[in-house]
């Protein structure tokens, strides 16, 4: 088992700043890409980012290239989204995801086998 806790979410203004951490614990955390996806109300859930096992690989969704960015550090046991230039349609629940290090960065959320319990983001215009 892999427990996930997001932290980091909260209201800002569009154009600000936001960066979730996302805290793993339970197995080697090097064993597992990672990612985040996001819902919104009334929306199903929607891939956002995605880093492989090292950090070389990294993977996202179009509407955020250039804005967010994923990193993580092994050594913390912890996924990281950087977020700048917040849009109101950016508003969502975030959640962490595990999946098994062999599939690399993958957007499938199927494939993902744990999840947090997500934080809320909120951009108001």
């Amino acid at each position: 088992q892999v427990q996930l806790v997001e932290s980091g979410g909260g209201l800002v203004q569009a154009g600000g700043s936001l960066r979730l951490s996302c805290a793993a614990s339970g197995r080697i955390f090097s064993d597992y890409a990672m990612g985040w996806f996001r819902q919104a109300p009334g929306k199903g859930r929607e891939f956002v980012a995605a880093i492989n096992w090292s950090g070389a690989s990294t993977y996202y969704l179009d509407s955020v290239k250039g804005r967010f960015t994923i990193s993580r550090d092994n050594a913390k046991n912890t996924v990281y989204l950087h977020m700048n230039s917040l849009k109101p349609e950016d508003t969502a629940v975030y959640y962490c995801a595990a999946a098994p290090k062999i599939l690399g960065a993958t957007p499938v959320a199927g494939l993902y086998d744990y999840w947090g319990q997500g934080t809320q983001v909120t951009v108001s215009s």
